[in-house]
């Protein structure tokens, strides 16, 4: 994402809390020119991963032979 230096400045606060949540870094352009603001460490993108709770998480195999029956409805 590219802004001008001037929307840098309208929003500072939250273009700096948004590089910081998503990882990616911001371009900022001024005088023709391109800036970067990046977090010193990058995060891992697991890191980011929406929790779904609910969510299965095993062996695949097991998952093949898990008994459905008694809760799918057709």
């Amino acid at each position: 994402m590219a802004i001008s230096a001037s929307q840098l400045r309208q929003d500072v606060y939250r273009l700096l809390d948004l590089v910081l949540s998503t990882g990616r870094p911001l371009e900022i352009e001024r005088n023709g020119k391109l800036l970067r603001i990046s977090p010193a460490v990058a995060s891992a993108r697991l890191d980011r991963v929406t929790q779904r709770p609910g969510l299965i998480n095993g062996d695949p195999a097991e998952l093949a032979s898990l008994d459905w029956s008694a809760t799918w409805q057709p």
